[in-house]
């Protein structure tokens, strides 16, 4: 997934730190959720790319995200 920074996530010296904490890790999925809505994306089609494989995350950890990200989907007004 390549996506911009979003409007709601932290900046400044907040990017550059060596421990992400939970705020920042939040602010950046409310921003994949915002980013997709503003590009017409579906929640299918957002799953999808959190499912593909990569080199970051193992199956796993996708698959945790994904229902995170679902989650923030449908908590989040559109």
């Amino acid at each position: 997934m390549n996506y911009p920074i979003s409007a709601h996530t932290p900046k400044g010296d907040v990017l550059r730190q060596k421990f992400v904490d939970e705020e920042l890790i939040a602010a950046a999925i409310v921003g994949v959720v915002d980013v997709a809505r503003l590009n017409g994306q579906s929640l299918e089609e957002l799953m999808a790319e959190v499912l593909a494989d990569d080199a970051l995350l193992d199956s796993k950890q996708r698959h945790w995200l994904s229902e995170v990200v679902a989650v923030a989907w449908e908590q989040l007004p559109s």
